[in-house]
């Protein structure tokens, strides 16, 4: 008589975002940061890239009608417990995007949706071939929560406040924003979660020295996981951030100039 095993079955982070040749960001940053958290990502790249660990040197968008076929053969099996979005690579991949989360919220109106605002590089690079913050715009309204740094605020709102930052993310349709202060100055980072209710807390972290290659990628889809996981947020933006912070307390480096995070580290709940 033989006896088939059954295996447990992990929650899933359908992402979006684009491959990264040096392994520092986008996808491969994303896969290694769900699975650090014990869920399984379902990774759909929406862009190539020329790239090392400091510049990018050029985008080619992946085709729209071939992402969509993608997301369909696997939401169409699979259960997708959270989003997790990253550079969409252009316009129309953006909305392709977007059409899929709305597909998904007609059986699941609480499916948590985590986007990462990457306009540019940390030199200032594009990650697109249309306009950045046009580009995003059909994402915001589907979006649970944004995770931007001070520049991308800046650029995707024209506000000089966080707060009037938070609240114009918000008015386009983000439930929640985490404003992340990494490219502040001073010996802590600051971030800063603004509630869909209107709740809110700080964090304070120790500012590392050096600069890091996908940390925002790392931060948003650890996030994402902790949700699929079906943790309340509050404890998730809080854990997410520790694990960001120890990754990158541990950075190494793989040749001059940025680090990479060492995602290698697993939390569990």
């Amino acid at each position: 008589m033989s006896v088939v095993a059954t295996a447990s079955c992990r929650p899933t982070v359908l992402v979006f975002a684009g491959l990264d040749p040096s392994g520092g960001a986008g996808i491969a940053a994303d896969i290694v940061a769900i699975a650090a958290q014990g869920a399984h990502a379902l990774p759909i790249i929406t862009a190539l890239t020329v790239q090392d660990n400091d510049r990018v040197f050029e985008v080619q968008a992946v085709d729209a009608a071939l992402l969509l076929r993608q997301a369909q053969a696997l939401t169409g099996k699979m259960a997708i417990d959270a989003v997790k979005i990253g550079i969409p690579g252009s316009a129309a991949n953006a909305a392709a995007i977007a059409r899929v989360i709305v597909q998904l919220r007609r059986s699941q109106p609480h499916l948590p949706v985590v986007l990462d605002p990457v306009l540019a590089s940390g030199h200032g690079d594009l990650l697109g071939i249309d306009d950045a913050v046009r580009a995003l715009a059909p994402l915001l309204p589907v979006t649970t929560v944004i995770v931007p740094n001070g520049p991308e605020a800046s650029r995707l709102t024209n506000v000089a406040d966080v707060a009037g930052q938070a609240r114009t993310l918000q008015a386009q349709g983000c439930g929640h924003v985490l404003l992340t202060g990494g490219h502040g100055a001073g010996s802590s980072v600051l971030n800063r979660w603004f509630g869909a209710a209107g709740e809110g807390r700080e964090w304070q972290w120790p500012r590392l020295p050096g600069e890091f290659h996908g940390s925002g990628c790392t931060l948003a889809a650890a996030i994402a996981a902790r949700l699929a996981l079906g943790q309340a947020l509050p404890g998730a933006l809080a854990q997410a951030q520790a694990y960001c912070h120890a990754a990158l307390a541990q950075a190494y480096a793989v040749a001059p100039g940025q680090l990479m995070p060492q995602r290698l580290i697993t939390f569990t709940l």
